[in-house]
């Protein structure tokens, strides 16, 4: 039933997002000017981007950009949008795998020749490449890990944890003190899926094994998921539910940072999107920026950090529309566009010569972190797209829940992992 309820839910979003193109490309019609779509899936810190999208219009007169935004699970809409050749105009993307998935079925621009990508840190390509071209922008570096109140750890006397015997201490003298260790977020299933995927990659080097080398294995069939330590993934799993709000399962992102912001809670496992939001919460908020410490050896334990998000170019809109829609790619690059990303969006562009040492506290304890210890790059989005929105996602949200066995975790994500491949 789910299920059902599901796809009426996902056709009823596609025919309403038809229905406003429609409406949108006749409109355009008749006024002469340029209409461009642009979807993007980021809900937080919306009315940043809505500022710089404000930008680009008033600098570029005859062209309007409407935005469509679908926070979760889009890609039945964008399949669906795909298969009648509507895509949005411009697309925000994740890195790696919809890149791949969307550039080899012939969904975007080849956007390799563009002076964007000339700006573009070279470690950074390969989050927007297929088949040697890149397809995409790669808009910001991120990295998540542990959030943590300055403020509450001076007060009580606690260095910021670099083992995970450390975290355990500093968790138990924070409930001692009557304060959550982590503000919760059961509610929606996307953050405990990067939760579970960041333990697993980490866990991944005990085991010798590369990230990308895993997922290479995994899609010719040759490894499961169960090839790291599972007990130990899953009893930090254990560890980190114990550790959070009562009412964790209650709780989605709003939640979350409301209890960070206020003190209510000393921690959360996030990336700095999340701190932007606390911060307007609450503006005298002290924080600071960790990795996750899965081991008890501290140079073991880096950020879990890569590119995140990226902008790309139908293939399926007009040409007209296509030299705009790379124009506002090209523009989000440019000095003027990089400075309004970081001012208004708070993101951390991976772009040559960026300085993030105005945006203070965690963005800086996140650079300095990667430059003298490196990072675990976001395996999850080397995965294949359905394996990490359902398995991943839903079973760590299930196995949270406890509705859900470590083992069959597991088997859920090998099967639809082959299940993916082989389709």
């Amino acid at each position: 039933m789910k299920k059902v309820l599901k796809g009426i839910a996902a056709a009823l979003l596609v025919a309403a997002a038809f229905t406003g193109c429609q409406k949108k490309s006749a409109s355009a019609g008749s006024e002469g000017k340029i209409k461009l779509e642009l979807y993007y899936y980021k809900q937080e810190n919306q009315e940043g981007l809505k500022n710089i999208v404000k930008a680009f219009e008033k600098a570029n007169p005859g062209v309007t950009i409407d935005m469509l935004i679908i926070p979760n699970d889009a890609d039945s809409a964008m399949s669906a949008r795909a298969a009648q050749g509507d895509l949005p105009d411009i697309l925000q993307m994740q890195s790696y795998s919809r890149i791949k998935e969307y550039a080899s079925k012939g969904f975007l621009l080849d956007l390799s020749k563009e002076e964007a990508m000339n700006r573009v840190l070279p470690s950074s390509l390969p989050a927007v490449s297929w088949n040697g071209k890149q397809y995409a922008v790669p808009m910001d570096y991120a990295g998540i890990g542990i959030i943590y109140n300055k403020d509450i750890f001076e007060k009580l006397g606690i260095e910021p944890p670099s083992t995970y015997r450390e975290l355990e201490k500093v968790c138990r003298t924070l409930k001692e003190n009557d304060i959550v260790p982590f503000s919760a977020l059961l509610k929606e299933n996307w953050s405990v899926g990067h939760f579970i995927t960041m333990v697993h990659t980490a866990l991944l080097a005990e085991k010798g094994i590369d990230a990308e080398k895993f997922v290479a294995d995994m899609n010719a069939g040759k490894a499961s998921y169960g090839d790291v330590d599972t007990s130990k993934l899953f009893s930090i799993l254990d560890f980190y539910r114990a550790n959070m709000n009562s009412n964790a399962a209650e709780m989605g992102g709003g939640e979350q940072q409301q209890s960070f912001a206020k003190g209510e809670s000393a921690m959360m496992v996030q990336g700095l999107w999340a701190y932007v939001d606390a911060l307007k919460l609450n503006p005298n908020l002290n924080a600071g920026f960790i990795p996750f410490p899965v081991y008890n050896d501290a140079k073991m334990n880096t950020f879990y950090s890569d590119v995140d998000s990226t902008f790309g170019v139908s293939s399926q809109s007009s040409k007209e529309k296509q030299e705009m829609a790379v124009k506002f790619v090209n523009w989000l690059t440019s000095a003027e566009g990089q400075k309004l990303w970081m001012d208004e969006y708070k993101l951390i562009p991976p772009f040559k010569g960026v300085d993030v040492s105005a945006f203070g506290g965690p963005y800086v304890d996140l650079m300095a972190s990667v430059e003298a210890k490196g990072s675990a790059p976001w395996a999850f989005s080397q995965y294949p797209t359905d394996v990490f929105e359902d398995s991943c996602k839903n079973g760590a949200q299930q196995y949270m829940f406890q509705r859900k066995a470590a083992a069959d975790v597991i088997k859920g994500i090998d099967d639809q992992w082959a299940a993916s491949v082989n389709k």
